[in-house]
């Protein structure tokens, strides 16, 4: 079974920063693009970052360009998003996940679903910020 885990969220003071992690099982991962996205209690998902399978290009959402890095290891299934200066607006449970496409990803993730096996995620780990 394919299974997605993130770990590493928490409770951060504005300007701080958090590592989220995610370990990959069950998923030929060189066949898939990486994700993280977020959503805000009460709000739609929104798409942090996406990684292509061949992990030559690495997409960010504008509002947190400059602030988080993606990086994916195949060799260990794992993935982590490094945030930085973190704002309040970035209080959201995070999640991570595979995907085949970071274009529509990026632009669409409110659309996806995992009812087929074009799209994996975890159950997400809650991050907040606070003033």
């Amino acid at each position: 079974a394919v299974q997605l885990a993130e770990s590493g969220g928490g409770l951060v003071q504005a300007g701080g920063s958090l590592t989220l992690s995610c370990t990959v099982s069950g998923l030929p991962t060189d066949d898939y693009a990486m994700g993280w996205f977020r959503q805000p209690l009460d709000k739609e998902r929104e798409a942090v970052s996406c990684i292509t399978w061949t992990g030559d290009r690495t997409y960010y959402a504008d509002s947190v360009k400059g602030r988080f890095t993606f990086s994916r290891h195949n060799a260990n299934n794992t993935m982590y998003l490094q945030m930085n200066s973190l704002k309040i607006e970035d209080t959201a449970m995070y999640y991570c996940a595979a995907t085949r496409l970071c274009s529509v990803f990026m632009t669409a993730v409110q659309t996806l679903s995992t009812s087929d096996e074009e799209n994996y995620w975890g159950p997400g780990t809650q991050v907040t910020v606070s003033s």
